[in-house]
């Protein structure tokens, strides 16, 4: 990042009420992204990143790709037999699109050798199986240390704090391989915490129908749900943006934006989701959301059940995977990181800095948006009845660190 786009972003977001984006109005097409030679990270980062607007980037992206390479026949279709040879062991999830579970399907462990005979059996019967049509998804193929250079992160998407935090426990992360035959889909979903993402079809096509922030509210039933299938009620709806994704493309998907996808061929993709500076906000904001909603729904014990707010944080956790108590320790993590960058870079300032992939003018516009969220979670009544006895250091402390950080690099 340089200074020039770092001040926009900051400015950008002084303009915000509640620092939260939007979704930039809804554009009459989506932007297709030729040539990686004229497109910079600044042209991203203030042409998609901070309206909060989709785009798509062409194959040209995406060309070095080892699994571009290696996962596809010459004739363009999965390489099923490659992935048996290299990861037909490996135990992946899978889910069934032809039953619905509340408003997703049912997921099962199958070994992948099981998933690619089911998959070639699917295709001999004219797509069409008595077990029903089975997606791999969520496949953290990443995390395998048998993982060949599947992929070369795209500069654009290189500020990801979700994985970031997630790979410095070594827990987890958030990054996926799709895979699976024509027909299967995925129901009709905005992505966890309010991420960002971006998906790259390694071979075959998608078909996304995406909606603006707000607009699925037009969809919401007497009960306040979401519908399962978008497409049987897109005339209660102003029209949603599609995509035709080609194999070898690029798309990435703003925070807050609804979507359902279809595979239109058999299909391989990577996908991503991330959070940064940009949609920090919106995690936020997603997660008070999601704590009100636990509060609701279990407020009629709220006199009654000793340590009553303790509880709405651990439902709250197995809910939505993330607790105001771990999103401190998210924000901690990425801020201390943000903090050592500027610390060590001020004889180094114009070097490109392998923690961040972006630089100190990257590392100063994060302290920037981690000082106003922190604080805003400092001040929340249910943050302070979180119990930070053992938090090292406590909220305040890391709060007057950002706060001397941001003063210091107002003039980098």
């Amino acid at each position: 990042m340089d200074r020039e786009t770092r001040v926009h972003a900051e400015r950008h977001f002084r303009g915000l009420r509640d620092g939260v984006p939007g979704g930039g109005g809804t554009p009459g097409r989506v932007a297709f992204i030729q040539a990686p030679e004229t497109f910079s990270y600044a042209d991203f980062f203030r042409g998609f990143l901070l309206p909060n607007l989709p785009c798509v980037f062409s194959r040209a992206f995406t060309e070095a790709w080892g699994s571009r390479r290696r996962w596809v026949t010459p004739a363009g279709k999965p390489d099923l037999d490659h992935l048996l040879r290299k990861y037909g062991d490996a135990l992946v999830p899978v889910a069934n699109c032809g039953v619905r579970e509340y408003n997703s399907n049912p997921k099962e462990y199958m070994v992948l050798r099981d998933y690619i005979s089911y998959w070639k059996d699917y295709i001999q019967r004219g797509y069409s199986s008595p077990r029903g049509c089975l997606y791999l998804k969520d496949w953290h193929l990443c995390r395998d240390s048998s993982a060949e250079d599947v992929f070369i992160l795209p500069v654009y998407f290189s500020s990801d704090w979700l994985n970031e935090f997630w790979d410095a426990l070594d827990v987890d992360d958030y990054r996926f391989v799709y895979a699976g035959p024509t027909g299967t889909w995925s129901p009709f979903h905005a992505d966890i915490f309010c991420s960002f993402s971006w998906s790259v079809n390694i071979c075959g096509r998608k078909k996304w129908l995406l909606f603006p922030p707000g607009q699925e509210e037009a969809l919401r039933d007497c009960h306040g749900g979401l519908p399962y299938d978008v497409t049987s009620m897109l005339q209660h709806c102003s029209p949603p943006l599609e995509i035709i994704q080609e194999a070898g493309e690029m798309v990435f998907v703003p925070s807050g934006w609804h979507h359902q996808v279809h595979n239109l061929d058999d299909t391989i993709s990577i996908n991503h989701n991330w959070v940064n500076g940009c949609n920090l906000a919106s995690m936020w904001h997603f997660l008070q959301r999601e704590l009100c909603a636990v509060q609701q729904e279990i407020s009629e014990w709220r006199d009654s059940m000793p340590e009553w707010h303790h509880h709405c944080q651990v439902i709250m956790k197995s809910c939505s995977g993330i607790n105001f108590e771990e999103f401190y320790h998210f924000l901690k993590v990425i801020a201390e990181r943000r903090l050592l960058v500027l610390k060590q870079g001020a004889e180094r300032a114009s070097e490109h800095d392998p923690d961040t992939g972006l630089g100190l003018q990257q590392a100063a516009f994060d302290i920037s948006r981690l000082t106003e969220v922190l604080a805003s979670v400092i001040a929340h009544p249910d943050f302070q009845r979180v119990d930070t006895g053992a938090f090292s250091p406590q909220p305040l402390e890391l709060l007057r660190q950002l706060e001397e950080a941001m003063a210091a690099v107002a003039e980098l």
